[in-house]
């Protein structure tokens, strides 16, 4: 499915400057919401999130975002309020079933529910606000306060000959996040496993409404910790798309540059902790130590450990140094050798190799299934990667080759890990070599006019997503924020299947999921 070759009048396509993806909006009926989906899973395109709204004139709309060729598609269908304060829109997962989990989430959110939907039980929603209160519609403030009524969930039951169940959270043990895992077993052997999220839920997107459209990458910084240079950037893609606004490409290399350093981070902490859950305590340390080494340089070269708010609307809010640059290139070249030596120690190390290898596989058909994409769906064997696909500058100037492998298992996840740190190196030394002159920002002035605008970057998990409405000044009117770990749950849940519950672990590390960003 492509944009430019769309049937829809009223499509409006968004201004595109240097470093954005291209996005189109189209205001649809119920049969074009419904005729867009069923065009995008013909063609082989993704849905890539859902989201609810309402206007500050009271008109609710419900919101998909579809993967294209060349862009996004952000289909927008309005509605009318029913007396009743809940409204409808086509269900969309029959056609797309890993829509089922983000429309429970917009039911709970904005009181929108997805006519014949299978599954309406709460997502978000605990049982700690009642039924009837939508904190998203705009009779709610937010602020509201009401008693803890945590409820039970009606876990699908699994029945059989010595079938038992294993509940495993919310809470864990150390610092793990909350989730909660029901695993049906037979033995130690797993029949099916079922998640509970949404225990990190912060409201985020209410938060964006009270934050001026200036500061919101600061709010979307926060999402995710691991992931702060992506959702900060793809906050800033949206609101300079949304005001008109081209970066300057320095700006964009600069922003390259962190993106790959958070990658190289993120795959540096995930190869420790496997060997770790694998019982390899050397990988772990000798990973640790080589993370602290990458995220020190980070402190000395840009101002934070985790590079948070190294991204600002119109650019960067600091420039590199010719001294500094030198550093960041020998750094790559001395991590470059670190990195080769302990792929040889992993993969020559059998009691590793033996963990790995056909633990946890995520076919490639469940994975499409699914729509999963990002490293989970590279390490099963497709390529899909915003950077090489779309290739938004300044990925048109320094090519992107995606690490693949079609194996699908934990041993398939590691690999590509490594590809990808190997990859992210040269991609580093060849922004640095190749660093445009001129300023590393501009000045972002307020939209005049309400408008819109989206950012889509291929963070280290997988591809994130911003669609953002602005009103005349500097104000958010909606700001969603997609995690590919929306898409990435459910599969997990297939990638479990058939293995032994003491390898969980090691499985859910192998895809690290994200529970904040996710939950919002």
């Amino acid at each position: 499915m492509r944009l430019d070759s769309l049937p829809f009048d009223s499509a409006t396509r968004l201004q595109r400057n240097p470093g954005q993806v291209s996005a189109s909006v189209a205001e649809v009926d119920e049969a074009g919401w419904l005729d867009i989906a069923r065009t995008a899973r013909s063609e082989g395109s993704r849905l890539i999130a859902m989201w609810g709204s309402e206007t500050p004139q009271g008109v609710l709309s419900a919101n998909a975002a579809y993967e294209c060729e060349d862009g996004i598609l952000w289909a927008r269908l309005a509605m009318a309020r029913s007396p009743h304060g809940e409204s409808g829109f086509p269900d969309l997962a029959a056609i797309f079933p890993y829509a089922a989990r983000m429309q429970r989430a917009i039911f709970d959110l904005a009181g929108l529910q997805a006519r014949g939907a299978e599954d309406t039980r709460p997502w978000l929603n605990h049982g700690n606000w009642p039924r009837d209160y939508f904190p998203l519609q705009g009779q709610a403030t937010g602020v509201e306060r009401f008693e803890s009524s945590e409820a039970d969930y009606p876990f699908v039951q699994v029945a059989g000959d010595g079938v038992h169940e294993i509940a495993v959270g919310p809470i864990h043990a150390g610092i793990i996040e909350p989730g909660h895992f029901r695993f049906s077993v037979v033995g130690e052997k797993v029949l099916r496993l079922e998640e509970r999220l949404g225990y990190l839920h912060r409201g985020v997107e209410r938060l964006f409404q009270r934050t001026p459209a200036s500061g919101g990458h600061r709010v979307a910084g926060r999402i995710a910790g691991d992931s702060t240079v992506a959702f900060s950037w793809a906050y800033c893609m949206a609101l300079e798309q949304a005001c008109a606004v081209a970066v300057p490409n320095r700006a964009l290399h600069l922003r390259a540059l962190l993106l790959e350093r958070e990658r190289v981070a993120n795959h540096l902490g995930d190869l420790g902790a496997l060997g770790n859950d694998a019982g390899f305590a050397f990988g772990l340390a000798q990973f640790s130590r080589l993370k602290e080494d990458w995220i020190r340089l980070n402190a000395h070269a840009f101002g934070h450990r985790y590079l948070m708010d190294r991204i600002v609307p119109g650019g960067v809010p600091v420039d590199l140094r010719p001294e500094t640059a030198k550093a960041l290139v020998m750094q790559c070249e001395q991590m470059e050798r670190d990195v080769h030596a302990m792929r040889k120690i992993y993969e020559d190390q059998s009691g590793l190799q033996d963990r790995f290898a056909g633990t946890g596989r995520l076919t490639a058909d469940v994975a499409a299934h699914f729509g999963v994409r990002g490293l989970a769906a590279r390490a099963s064997g497709h390529t899909f990667d915003v950077r090489a696909s779309l290739r938004p500058a300044p990925y048109d100037d320094v090519a992107v080759q995606p690490a693949t492998d079609p194996r699908g298992d934990v041993a398939a996840r590691v690999a590509v890990r490594f590809d990808e740190i190997d990859a992210s190196l040269r991609l580093i030394r060849a922004l640095l070599a190749n660093l445009p002159a001129g300023p590393f920002a501009v000045e972002l002035k307020p939209a005049t006019a309400p408008s819109r605008g989206t950012g889509w970057v291929e963070g280290w998990r997988g591809d994130v997503l911003v669609a953002l409405e602005v009103g005349a000044g500097d104000e958010v009117s909606r700001c969603h924020c997609h995690d590919l770990s929306w898409q990435a749950w459910p599969a997990l849940e297939h990638a479990i299947i058939g293995n032994i519950v003491a390898d969980f672990p090691l499985i859910n590390k192998s895809f690290n999921l994200n529970y904040a960003g996710h939950d919002l």
